[in-house]
C-alpha cells in the first residue's frame, strides 16, 4: 500500500480522494528535525511551505517517489537534485491562482481607498469623524489607472482579468510568456464570456508607466524591485506583493514610501517570515496580511484535491507501464 505523510495537512476532499484510491494517509506534523528517521518509511510527501526538503533528507529516504508541494512556490524543497535521484516533484500551479489575484486586489482597494487606516483609526478611543472624513476623501478610483503585472502566468493572467474587469489598463512583463488569451467569464450561469489577447511589454515600460504593480514571480537569490527600479516608477505609484518575500528590497520599499515616490505598498509576503519588520506592519501606508494568498476555502479543497488527482495519477501510470 502507498503511505502518504501530508506533513503540513491537506484538505479533506483530497484526503478522501487518496483514501478512496487505496492510499494510507497520515496527517499527524512531524517536526522537521525528526523527518529523517520518520520519512524513510513513506512512499509520498506532502508539503506547503513549512516543512522543508532538502538534500540530505531526501538522500535519508530512498523509498521516496514523490514530493507534492500544496501551492505554487517550490523554494521549500531541492527540485533539481530529487528529480535526479528518480523523485517526482509537484505543486499545484491551478488551484490556487484566483484567490491570489483576488487578494492583490483587496490589497490595492484598501489602498486606493485608505481602508487600512480607516479601520484602526475609527476603533481608536474618541477619534474625530469629520477629521478622518476629510482626511480620507482623497481616494483614487481603479478605473481608468494602469495595471502593470509583473510575471504573467496563471495567476498574473487572473490579475490582469479583474483588472480589466475594473476598467484598468492592463499591461504585463514576463520573461517566458509573450502573449496570452484572457477568457473571462462575465455571467457563468448564463454562459457570457469574452475573450482578450494581451501581449506582454519589456519590464522597463511596466516599471515606468503603471499606477499599480502587482507582483506573481517565483522566488530568487535577489530582490526583483530595489532603489533603481523604485526610481523609474511614478511618483505615487501602489505596489502589491503576494509572490514571495524578498521579491522586494525592503529598505527600498521603506526609503519610497517615505520620499512620497511609493503611495501605498500592500503586503502578503515579507522577509524573515513569520516575524516581519515592525517598520513594515506599522507603517500608514502600507497594508498588511499574513501570507494568504492561496489560503480560501475553494483553494485550499482545489489544492487538496489537485495534490491527490496528482499522486493518484502517477501511481496508475506506473502501474500501467509495469
Amino acid at each position: 500500500m502507498v503511505k502518504i505523510l501530508a506533513n503540513d495537512g491537506i484538505h479533506p476532499d483530497g484526503k478522501l480522494l487518496l483514501e478512496e484510491a487505496g492510499y494510507e494517509v497520515h496527517t499527524e506534523r512531524v517536526a522537521q528535525e525528526d523527518l529523517p528517521e520518520v520519512l524513510p518509511g513513506y512512499d509520498v510527501i506532502i508539503v506547503r511551505s513549512a516543512t522543508k526538503v532538502r538534500k540530505d533528507l531526501i538522500d535519508a529516504c530512498p523509498n521516496l517517489k514523490i514530493i507534492a508541494r500544496g501551492g505554487v512556490g517550490l523554494d521549500n524543497i531541492d527540485v533539481d537534485y530529487a528529480r535526479e535521484k528518480g523523485i517526482a516533484v509537484f505543486n499545484t500551479p491551478r488551484a490556487s491562482s484566483r484567490a491570489v489575484a483576488e487578494l492583490a486586489f483587496a490589497h490595492m482597494l484598501s489602498l486606493a481607498r485608505m481602508l487600512n487606516r480607516s479601520n484602526v483609526e475609527m476603533r481608536k478611543e474618541g477619534f474625530d469623524f469629520k477629521a478622518l472624513k476629510k482626511e480620507y476623501s482623497g481616494g483614487i478610483q481603479m478605473f481608468g489607472k494602469t495595471l502593470g503585472v509583473v510575471g504573467f502566468g496563471r495567476i498574473g493572467q487572473e490579475a490582469a482579468k479583474i483588472g480589466i474587469a475594473f476598467g484598468m489598463k492592463v499591461i504585463a512583463a514576463d520573461l517566458v510568456v509573450s502573449e496570452a488569451e484572457l477568457d473571462i467569464n462575465v455571467f457563468k450561469s448564463q454562459d457570457v464570456a469574452l475573450s482578450v489577447r494581451l501581449d506582454t511589454t519589456s519590464w522597463d515600460e511596466v516599471l515606468r508607466k503603471s499606477d499599480f504593480i502587482t507582483l506573481h514571480v517565483p522566488g530568487g537569490t535577489e530582490p526583483l524591485i530595489g532603489a533603481e527600479e523604485f526610481e523609474k516608477m511614478k511618483n505615487g505609484v501602489y505596489i502589491i506583493n503576494t509572490a514571495r518575500g524578498g521579491t522586494i528590497d525592503e529598505d527600498a520599499l521603506l526609503a519610497a514610501l517615505e520620499s512620497g515616490k511609493v503611495a501605498g505598498a500592500g503586503l502578503d509576503v515579507f522577509v524573515g517570515e513569520p516575524n516581519p519588520r515592525p517598520e513594515l506592519l506599522n507603517h500608514p501606508r502600507v497594508s498588511v496580511s499574513p501570507h494568504i494568498g492561496g489560503s480560501t476555502i475553494e483553494a485550499q479543497s482545489a489544492i487538496g484535491m489537485e495534490t491527490a488527482e496528482q499522486i493518484i495519477d502517477f501511481f496508475e501510470k506506473g502501474i500501467s507501464q509495469g
